[in-house]
């Protein structure tokens, strides 16, 4: 029986900056001068609060075709849903959130930012985009970020999903990718991560597993770094 957080579809939940932050344990004033793309953005506000500080991040989504009526008319739901439930489960450590009523306002200080941002910047900003397929050219951005989407929805997405979707994220990166968390809704690592490194596929990427200071999820203290062992342009090592 399982004892993490039961989903029936991708939920939209907004993260904040400061969530962003601490997942992918980023210094903010090493960004400046960086392209950036937040991958499955949905609606957190990364990109919005990113941008107003001077920082070049365009965020991707398959909702981005959609006016912002209808996305608030979707993620609502999926925050209620997901508050009901969560505070009850053994799988969440409380410590940085305290209670799932601060949970909520952080996840709806996210979402309210986005739309704000939205309205402004669809199409340029915000870009419409569903993985294993990405609108950008190879090697358009220095970062990519990918939040609660890849591995812990290991029981939506299948270990080809997997594979694909992170060929085409570093295809479009320069530099790296960082993504988390590592584990799934029962709170254990994906089955998916050792296959993904002996994979001759994969095998011009470095996969390093990165510990953070935070963890909501239990285990979720790592992020995912990608980088390139082989330069595309030289085929020479780096």
């Amino acid at each position: 029986m399982k004892q993490g957080l039961v989903l029936d579809k991708v939920v939209l939940l907004g993260r904040t900056l400061e969530e962003y932050r601490r997942y992918f344990a980023l210094d903010l004033e090493k960004l400046r001068g960086k392209v950036v793309l937040d991958v499955a953005a949905g609606v957190s506000s990364f990109c919005a609060e990113a941008n107003r500080l001077g920082l070049n991040v365009t965020a991707s989504d398959s909702i981005y075709n959609l006016p912002g009526d209808e996305i608030r008319r979707r993620c609502e739901p999926d925050l209620e849903q997901v508050t009901q439930v969560i505070g009850n489960l053994k799988t969440y450590r409380w410590v940085f959130y305290r209670s799932p009523e601060l949970l909520r306002r952080f996840r709806e200080r996210a979402y309210r930012a986005f739309l704000d941002d939205y309205r402004s910047g669809q199409g340029t900003r915000y870009v419409w985009g569903r993985l294993p397929k990405l609108p950008f050219r190879d090697n358009q951005f220095d970062l990519a970020l990918v939040s609660y989407l890849l591995f812990v929805y290991e029981d939506r997405f299948d270990y080809e999903f997997h594979k694909r979707s992170l060929l085409e994220i570093m295809r479009v990166t320069r530099v790296e990718a960082r993504l988390y968390p590592i584990v799934t809704f029962e709170a254990r690592r994906c089955a998916y991560l050792d296959r993904l490194k002996e994979d001759p596929d994969m095998r011009h990427f470095t996969f390093e597993e990165v510990p953070t200071d935070f963890e909501f999820l239990v285990n979720s203290n790592y992020y995912l770094r990608m980088t390139m062992t082989v330069r595309r342009d030289e085929g020479t090592a780096v």
